[in-house]
């Protein structure tokens, strides 16, 4: 890999969370790979009144934790002498004095705003980010999810912040994009021959995409129950995912070749109806139950959760995508808070054969599938039937192991190492487009709506389960089942 040019990037909200689980794990990893060109600065700032030395043993203490064996004392201290700190209000235009001091030290130099705070500052921000004309035209600004709740206050955002940035440089991040595992999917199916004969409808029965997670909202109450898991989750990244598998062959790498065809697959989803909503949708909500064999509360009895809550912490959906590729097959999308394991994977069931040879008892095996894994560990793996050994011509599972770890001598990329790279780099081919985004919010308007309008509660499940026995519902009446069911 190649090195990055000389970058200043400016962390808003640089003593939270992201930061310090994801943002400067990220780039003191490119810096061990010696990415980082000697002159390259990272300048964190937020409301937190504290010292340079502070903040600096701040985040050797949080980013050790997060690192783990990777933690290597010598190099962070090495790496450290790159962070700065600011202590600045956001709001306040006159707490931007000493950042624009600091920039304008190496005004020719790319400069990368990486907006990791609420949503409603990220206008203001650009405000005094204009005001003190530190938007050069060397410089991109990354925003972090959700942009709005709904469609309106989506391009209300993307108005205000496309009044000081233009969409050349505006990088709207979605970290699923940047998993080894999805990248691997694109030049599985368009570096190689093999798949695309049969990467239609006539061969593929249906598609499910699973983010199940075992935690619950952990201490942030108070967003998650504005939110809820189809803004937080569907509307990004189960449809990104969606848009990656179904999408038609790009002409070319370039960002807006790939970017035009997921816009297309956005389109192409066909609209739910109130009818729709009662049928192919289910919310749910997690109330008591046990993970990993110990006990965990309800929803409801979180901290900053209202009582009387009926923000869904679970969903599922049927989708279909309306084109000729894959009119007729089910895409079933899920996600949830409090399941039984950590997981977010692609699951692509191809149709059995038209006539079988064998013996085989009904639902013996399942049919071919590919699965991509994209956490706790990325892998793909392509299930067959093969014989088993012996003197009868019985069959059992085997698969085929993509192991790109085990092939490749390359250290495998965080999805934020790569996606940082791209945005220093400015290759915007791994972010969201505006009008993608408002696709997205499209066609998940109706289903908000029609549950704001019901007067249903989500329907409980028991941490620790795969959902509530509707999401089961949902897809027997295909005459299908999630995988873990079948």
């Amino acid at each position: 890999m190649a090195a990055l040019p000389d970058f200043d990037i400016v962390l808003f909200g640089g003593s939270g969370d992201l930061a310090m689980r994801k943002l400067l794990p990220a780039l003191y990893h490119l810096f061990r790979e010696g990415m980082l060109a000697p002159g390259a600065r990272i300048m964190s700032s937020a409301r937190k009144n504290m010292s340079l030395a502070e903040y600096r043993a701040s985040a050797r203490t949080q980013c050790g934790a997060f690192l783990g064996q990777a933690f290597d004392a010598v190099k962070w201290e090495s790496f450290s002498e790159r962070l700065f700190y600011f202590p600045l209000d956001a709001q306040d235009s006159d707490s931007y004095h000493s950042l624009k001091a600091a920039l304008n030290e190496h005004a020719e130099r790319i400069r990368v705003f990486y907006f990791s705070t609420p949503p409603s500052l990220f206008p203001v921000i650009c405000s005094n980010l204009g005001r003190h004309e530190l938007i050069t035209p060397e410089s991109r600004v990354v925003l972090e999810k959700p942009l709005g709740h709904d469609l309106k206050s989506s391009c209300e955002i993307n108005d205000l912040v496309g009044g000081y940035f233009s969409e050349t440089q505006i990088f709207r991040i979605d970290h699923y994009l940047g998993k080894e595992s999805v990248q691997n999917l694109l030049a599985l199916r368009f570096g190689n021959a093999l798949f695309e004969p049969l990467w239609r409808r006539e061969w593929i029965r249906d598609v499910q995409i699973t983010v199940a997670e075992q935690l619950g909202v952990e201490g942030r109450g108070e967003f998650y129950d504005r939110t809820g898991a189809l803004r937080d989750m569907v509307q990004n990244h189960l449809l990104q995912l969606l848009c990656i598998v179904a999408m038609e062959p790009p002409s070319s790498i370039d960002p807006n070749a790939i970017r035009d065809e997921k816009l297309k697959v956005l389109r192409s989803l066909r609209p739910f109806t109130a009818e729709d909503v009662a049928t192919k949708s289910v919310r749910g909500q997690y109330r008591s139950g046990a993970i990993n064999h110990a006990p965990v509360g309800s929803y409801t009895d979180e901290p900053g959760i209202n009582a009387e809550s009926s923000t869904e912490t679970f969903v599922a959906l049927k989708a279909e995508i309306d084109t000729w590729r894959w009119a007729g097959v089910p895409f079933f999308l899920r996600s949830g808070k409090r399941m039984p394991e950590r997981v977010a994977e692609i699951i692509v069931n191809f149709r059995e054969v038209p006539h079988s040879i064998f013996d085989l008892p009904s639902n013996s095996f399942r049919a071919n599938q590919l699965v991509i894994r994209m956490q706790p560990e990325e892998s793909m793996k392509l299930f067959l039937l093969a014989k088993k050994p012996g003197d009868t011509m019985a069959l059992e599972q085997a698969h085929l192991n993509l192991d790109f770890a085990g092939t490749s001598q390359t250290r495998r990329l965080d999805a934020y190492e790569r996606l940082l790279m791209d945005a220093i780099r400015g290759n915007l081919t791994l972010f969201v487009r505006r009008d993608e985004q408002e696709a997205a919010w499209t066609w998940v308007e109706p289903i908000l709506s029609a549950w704001s309008a019901s007067p249903e509660r989500p329907k409980l499940y028991a941490a620790g389960t795969w959902g509530p026995a509707a999401s089961t519902v949902l897809a027997s009446r295909d005459g299908l089942a999630w995988n873990e069911e079948s």
